[in-house]
């Protein structure tokens, strides 16, 4: 039988009957395209972080206090650990102990409510170097000014603040040179930062920026950082100035060889490595999830095979008795399988694609997030390549059970 010949007998089959027919494509089609959604959005969402990591720039490293977190746990652990002090810093800063260190900005972060006039609000307050930290973000107020390096010195009651701290506070009036309350002390609202919306750290409308000299003696009442971040001279340097940092703080903190660091170093590439196998493996666990869908829709071609068989019991015999053979039965049947899962393959991959599209357009609507439409190829292939994959393996046991069935025990089916 030739092949073309074979396609339209099985194209025939198929659509003799259209309502099954548009059942199996559907279910087919709705498995592909939540695995092309899922795979799409999983990549959408690896590159907004990646960027924005990448964003800080390859020179850029973070020192953190406790150990290396392996899971949230352990995050929320370092917020609370108080092994990274002012004497880290100093060392630190020492060219003789980190030659290639550039530049250095100690992060402290507290809890508190900021207020005004009877206004409340519950700001992200973070006590950092204000020129450092704005040219890291890429971050500089639309109104007023950040904070001095003589401020810092002087532990000054100064602040800039995110754009949603000023709405909430202040409704559209002016802010500048206005003084809110934050942790039961007055501070004078210096700058405004324009919105920027959910960063990879935090999200920075919501940010009280704080002078950290200031921040860690009136709101921490302590002198330690919840994090440091370092610039290097050049990235080629990251590894050296890392082995610095690790001998520095070692040495600062009285940790024999062999003790486990009260400090963890991490470096921008490390962080995407990190992300990128997080995000990774809960976009395979989905797709892993969609898959199971896939396999049942798969059991459902089968039955609905086995069921299609048993009703061309009589075209089947009539077949063989004038000259089909079991070659012949078994590839009709199982194009009729490829016909529908192909078809509901191409589908689905069409519609992953407008509902990943559709996602893009909404999360980019509705969030502050630069979300961008991404369709992996990779993603196609396996739509496609997956539909191609039920087809043979549920078509191949029902084309099988056809052929098997006797000519003369086929013809006498009733």
């Amino acid at each position: 039988m030739r092949l073309s010949h074979a396609i339209h007998t099985a194209y025939l089959g198929v659509s003799a009957r259209p309502s099954r027919m548009f059942l199996t494509l559907i279910g087919i089609a709705i498995g592909i395209a939540s695995v092309m959604t899922i795979m799409s959005m999983g990549e959408g969402a690896q590159r907004l972080v990646l960027n924005e990591i990448e964003g800080f720039g390859a020179d850029i490293l973070s020192i953190r206090p406790g150990k290396e977190p392996t899971g949230p746990s352990d995050v929320g652990e370092t917020l609370l650990t108080e092994t990274l002090v002012t004497a880290d810093v100093e060392a630190l800063e020492r060219p003789e102990n980190v030659p290639h260190l550039a530049d250095l900005a100690p992060l402290v972060m507290v809890a508190g409510n900021a207020s005004y006039d009877g206004e409340i609000y519950r700001p992200i307050i973070i006590g950092g170097d204000a020129e450092f930290f704005a040219e890291l973000l890429d971050l500089y107020p639309a109104e007023g000014r950040l904070f001095t390096e003589g401020e810092v010195g002087d532990q000054a009651s100064v602040a800039v603040i995110g754009s949603e701290v000023a709405e909430e506070l202040f409704g559209g009036r002016e802010v500048v040179g206005e003084r809110i309350t934050v942790g039961g002390r007055k501070f004078q609202v210096v700058g405004v930062f324009p919105s920027r919306g959910m960063g990879s750290l935090f999200e920075y409308d919501r940010m009280v920026l704080l002078p950290y000299t200031t921040a860690q003696t009136y709101l921490q009442g302590g002198n330690h950082f919840q994090e440091i971040i370092v610039r290097v001279d050049d990235p080629a340097n990251m590894a050296k100035t890392v082995a610095d940092i690790e001998a520095t703080l070692r040495e600062t903190h009285g940790l024999e060889p062999g003790d486990e660091a009260d400090f963890n170093v991490t470096t921008q590439e490390a962080v995407i490595d990190q992300i990128s196998t997080i995000l990774g493996t809960l976009t395979t666990f989905l797709t892993g999830v969609v898959a199971v869908a896939l396999v049942v829709g798969g059991i459902g071609i089968m039955n609905m095979m086995l069921v299609s068989v048993t009703e061309r019991t009589r075209e089947i015999g009539l077949r063989k008795a004038i000259g089909a053979t079991d070659g012949d039965i078994i590839l009709q049947f199982m194009l009729e399988a490829l016909i529908l899962t192909v078809s509901g393959g191409i589908i689905g991959v069409l519609m992953g694609g407008v509902f990943s599209w559709i996602a893009a357009l909404l999360i980019e609507r509705y969030t502050d997030l630069a979300w961008t439409f991404v369709l992996p190829l990779d993603a196609v292939v396996l739509g496609l390549g997956v539909s191609t994959a039920i087809g043979l393996v549920f078509g191949l046991y029902p084309a099988r059970q056809a052929a098997k069935r006797s000519p003369i025990d086929a013809l006498r089916y009733e």
